[in-house]
């Protein structure tokens, strides 16, 4: 690697030099790698391909997660989010207990390992807030509710400085991984003033299908606003906002045939 000099940086490849720029400047290296026919055919590289192949549908299926819970997601600032969530899914799919390597999949996985998965990473629901709450999936009803029985708005939740109101929001959704679709459902609380006053019971629900064969994942968030000549405007881009996976109900249990 060397660091490029002159007036005019460069870009691209010349030859076997590539030109790019980073954060420590404008540099060169020499072109390198694997040939990618070679990667795709080559039997040493077996396992890279089934790695690959695994890596691409971790990323596909957070993807797919993370357009469920899109509603949620316009207001929580954590630009590392699609990183996170994709090694998490990764994990959900080594838990694959059925398939081969290479094949293996979130819908034979553990979707459960992604209970406690935050959205953003700077600021994190149990660092956030502090009330005890109760978070559940009922499969057969289709619902999936959160309740907070004594909510101290100012003494249970670490809020911004500049923070004036906060809201509590919950989403729920079913996914299916395979064909790519889910349903999803959002229900907020109403605008709390963050001062001293009687502590409030949250109880918040989100109705689905009854009996959904996919998988179901509940959130809970805090949201923080400032109001300013009446109005509530949601703080730095959602910096200060957390948004965190409470509950997972993964596939249901097979049918215990005589």
């Amino acid at each position: 690697m060397a660091k490029q000099g002159g007036i005019i940086p460069l870009k691209g490849t010349i030859g076997n030099i590539t030109f790019y720029k980073t954060k420590a400047g404008n540099l060169a290296r020499e072109k390198g790698g694997v040939d990618g026919s070679r990667i795709a055919n080559d039997p040493a590289f077996v396992r890279t391909r089934e790695n690959g192949a695994e890596f691409g549908r971790a990323g596909k299926a957070g993807k797919l997660l993370r357009t469920a819970f899109r509603p949620l997601l316009m207001n929580v600032g954590d630009s590392y989010v699609t990183a996170r969530l994709t090694r998490s899914m990764v994990k959900v799919i080594q838990a694959d207990a059925t398939n081969v390597r290479g094949q293996r999949n979130v819908i034979d996985g553990e979707a459960e390992l992604l209970k406690g998965f935050e959205f953003n990473g700077n600021a994190r629901l149990g660092s956030t807030i502090f009330a005890p709450f109760t978070a559940l999936i009922d499969r057969v009803a289709g619902t999936a509710a959160v309740n907070i029985p004594a909510l101290d708005v100012l003494g249970m939740v670490s809020a911004p400085p500049a923070a004036t109101h906060l809201k509590v929001r919950i989403g729920a959704a079913a996914v299916d991984f395979e064909a790519e679709a889910f349903e999803n459902g959002i229900a907020d609380s109403q605008d709390l003033e963050i001062l001293a006053g009687p502590p409030v019971n949250i109880n918040l629900q989100v109705a689905l299908s009854a009996n959904s064969t996919h998988p179901i994942f509940l959130v809970l968030g805090i949201e923080f606003f400032q109001q300013v000549n009446g109005a509530l405007y949601s703080l730095r881009n959602g910096a200060f906002n957390a948004l965190s996976i409470v509950e997972v109900s993964g596939l249901p249990a097979a049918p215990i045939v005589p």
